[in-house]
This record gives structure tokens, sequence and C-alpha cells, in this order.
């Protein structure tokens, strides 16, 4: 793992920063400080942590009680209790109030690992970008994470911060600068677009150099923003390639396949195919034999980029 950082650690970075430069921010828990990586933040600034303990509803009221008094609070926990034991709480205590909340979780998708379907979040991406006034932000690595975290605080309104808990290369380092709602383009390609969200980059980035051997030149997009999806960059990158791949660790429904579907249909409809889990829950398993039992690989990415291309052509000789 050498040169590889996750995602929470970068988040847990710029806490340690944002606290020495902001008095207002604060971190509350549910009992999973090391895991989230808050607890830099904790024992720098014991006054401003408040550890509530296995109780993530109260935690969420409790961070919305915090917002409306004016401080910026983070809310950390592993995303299957965030988004759906305190679903409730998210829904009417921060967002129907527009509370200025930062919700940032951990150990999501499959790579949570041995602990199993009742810890792998798989549906949380969807459960958030529905909720109204929520923003939807996942990181592909530790630099984007520690972006994202900056960029959240300064953010006014409720926030859903997705980090990785599975260590990944520097990706983003260079590649333009980290803005809410705009997407990264990661490099330019003609034939085939994927894009993706959390450490599906890496592995979209190793599909494009699969893809390029055989001759194909695929365009990268790391949508680390959700919600609000950047619409501009999507319609702009398939006008150009005809065709694209989503690749998330998440349902295929209601994530980013879903949104990007949601886009394209509106836009610019072409032959798409979304990588992600396929309705289903997860099961206990190292982290990597996971993501290739449940297709989550870049050898999976490239064979559907080679679908949707033929797709592309087929669609084109017969409007011939």
């Amino acid at each position: 793992m050498a040169g590889k950082r996750a995602g929470r650690d970068g988040f847990g970075q710029a806490m340690v920063e944002l606290g020495e430069e902001n008095e207002k921010v604060v971190a509350l828990c549910a009992d999973l400080a090391e895991s989230v990586k808050v607890h830099y933040f904790a024992e720098k600034y014991p006054e401003r942590y408040f550890q509530i303990g296995i109780a993530e509803q109260d935690m969420i009221g409790t961070a919305a009680g915090l917002a409306l008094s004016r401080y910026i609070p983070f809310a950390t926990t592993y995303a299957v209790f965030a988004a759906q034991r305190a679903n409730e709480q998210i829904r009417l205590a921060v967002c129907y109030n527009r509370s200025n909340v930062k919700i940032a979780v951990s150990h999501a998708g499959l790579t949570t690992g041995e602990d199993g379907a009742t810890h792998q979040a798989l549906e949380d991406i969807a459960s958030m970008r529905a909720m109204p006034n929520m923003t939807v932000l996942v990181p592909a690595d530790a630099s984007e994470a520690y972006e994202a975290t900056r960029a959240a605080a300064a953010y006014e309104g409720p926030v859903y911060l997705r980090l990785g808990r599975t260590p990944v290369p520097e990706l983003t380092n260079g590649v333009g600068q980290f803005e809410i709602g705009k997407a990264r383009k990661m490099n330019n390609g003609k034939d085939v677009t994927l894009i993706a969200c959390g450490i599906m980059v890496e592995r979209a980035i190793e599909a494009r150099d699969i893809l390029k051997e055989k001759g194909i030149e695929a365009e990268v997009i790391n949508m680390h923003t959700i919600k609000p999806i950047d619409e501009e960059a999507v319609v702009e990158s398939v006008k150009k390639t005809g065709c694209v791949v989503t690749a998330e660790e998440h349902s295929v429904i209601g994530g980013l396949g879903g949104v990007v579907s949601e886009v394209l249909s509106e836009h610019s409809p072409v032959p798409l195919m979304r990588i992600g889990t396929q309705d289903t829950f997860g099961e206990s398993g190292p982290p990597e034999e996971l993501l290739t039992k449940y297709g989550l690989t870049a050898e999976k990415i490239a064979e559907a980029a080679q679908n949707v291309i033929r797709k592309k052509k087929n669609t084109a000789m017969s409007t011939n």
C-alpha cells in the first residue's frame, strides 16, 4: 500500500486544519472516531468534540442544533448508520431546516469487507441525493477528500460526504481545482466516456489503459459531486464520444449511474451501461475479492465500454 491513502485520511487531515482556522468547526461521532479519522480532531480540540455514543439519530439532532446555533458541525459515522438508521433525522432536522450540517461517512460500499452486508452501504447515495437541499460528495482519493472537506465547511447547507476506506493512489493532484458541482476531467478521449466516483475512479483509469491497448480512446470523468450533478460536463463529453459507462461502488439503482441516465435521457440519449452492484446486498469477504465477485473492476468497465461502442456503431448503421 506504499504511496496509497484512503479518503478518510484526507478528511482527518482537513478536520485538524479547519479546527485551527475556525473555532466554529465542531465534530461529533457515534463511537467510531478512529474508523472515520476524527480522533485527531478530538485529541487537539477536545472542547469542540462530542462523543455521542452508539446513537446516530441523537447525533444528527445534536448536530442540527449546533448548526442552528451558528456552529459548523461535522457528524461522523459509517455510511450505513447515517443514511439508513438516521434517515428520518437527516430528512427533518437537517434537510427540511436547511441546517448547515456536514455528514461525513466512511465504510460505504463493498470495501467494508468482512463486516458484511449489514455494514455495506450500497444505497446511501440514492437515499441522500433524493433529499431536498442535500449536496452529495464522493471524492476519489485522499487529496480530493481533503479538498472536499474544506469545500464542505465553506459551503452553506447540508452536505453528505462519502469517504473511502480503501487506500488508493493519489489520482487528482494537479488535475484542476476542486469545486462542488463541477466534475474533474482526468483526460480527454473520443471513443467512449467513462464516468466514475469514489474508488472506482482508479478503476476507470485502469480501464482506460486497457482500452488504449485496443486502440480505443476513453475519456475519464471523475464525478465527485453526485448532487448537484455537472450536467454540462456529462452532455459535452457524450456528444463527442457518443456512448458512456458509469462506475460506482454502489447499487446501479439511484446512484451515479441513475443520475447520469436521467441527465442523458433528457438532453442527449446515447448507449449507456452502468457498473455497480446489481440490486443486491453484499456479503462478508476481503474487499478486493468482493469487488471482483460483484463486477466492480477495470476489466468489467473496459468490457462495458466495448459493448456501448458496438451499440453506438450499430445505431449509426441502422440510421444510415
